[in-house]
């Protein structure tokens, strides 16, 4: 199915503002950022996210049952354009959505906690080099595409589609940077032991999204010598 084929079937509200920098002010207007500037969610660039991902628009990518609340194929697109993602990003995320909305991971537990987690992504396997997913030197940081806008459209999805508006469902006490972004790459080539998804049993050359609940940083330093 084309790009084309793909806008005709989108059923999304379209709001038409002429002026770009209007339609960033229109969405913090109506909150549907994370406090940063969106990039406009054109249905022809939704439609190339769809095509890339092989996905039709109404395709259910996952639910969360106790909102009530069914994850499309095009709200994950039209939030990973606002992210500011590429197209090739689009199989990462809807990954992430399928695993999140797994029973086990408690999606609704996480989103409206006090304690202030955020799903963690952790990327294998050969979309690591394919999509230069940062797993080395500032991995949590700032400076690398990928780790930054694949985070960013997952919380985008939580709060646009899932319903966890900071305040109103999210009721983390003080929160913490991951939950602008939190998408790293394991360094597999650097590691003495097996990747983290060949241990959860996947085989070494397929890639593959691990996510869980995730505190901020913590440093562990030996400051000692030798």
């Amino acid at each position: 199915m084309d790009s084309t084929e793909t806008f005709s079937q989108l059923t999304s509200r379209q709001i038409v503002l002429d002026d770009p920098a209007e339609a960033i002010e229109y969405y913090y207007q109506q909150g549907w950022t994370d406090g940063l500037p969106v990039v406009p969610p054109t249905p022809k660039r939704v439609s190339e996210f769809l095509e890339y991902a092989g996905k039709l628009p109404g395709d259910i990518l996952g639910m969360i049952p106790a909102r009530n609340r069914v994850i499309t194929a095009e709200k994950v697109a039209i939030n990973a354009v606002m992210a500011g993602c590429l197209p090739n990003y689009m199989p990462v995320i809807m990954a992430a959505i399928e695993a999140m909305c797994q029973e086990e991971f408690n999606l609704h537990g996480i989103s409206a906690s006090t304690g202030g987690t955020a799903p963690l992504l952790i990327v294998n396997g050969p979309a690591v080099q394919q999509l230069n997913i940062n797993s080395g030197v500032n991995c949590f940081g700032p400076g690398v595409r990928a780790n930054a806008t694949i985070g960013r459209a997952i919380r985008l999805i939580l709060m646009n589609v899932g319903g966890a508006i900071p305040g109103v469902l999210d009721k983390s006490c003080l929160g913490h940077p991951g939950k602008y972004s939190y998408c790293i790459a394991e360094d597999e080539e650097g590691n003495p032991w097996e990747p983290l998804s060949v241990e959860r049993g996947m085989p070494p050359d397929v890639s593959a999204v691990t996510v869980f609940a995730g505190e901020a940083p913590h440093y562990v330093i030996s400051q000692l010598g030798g």
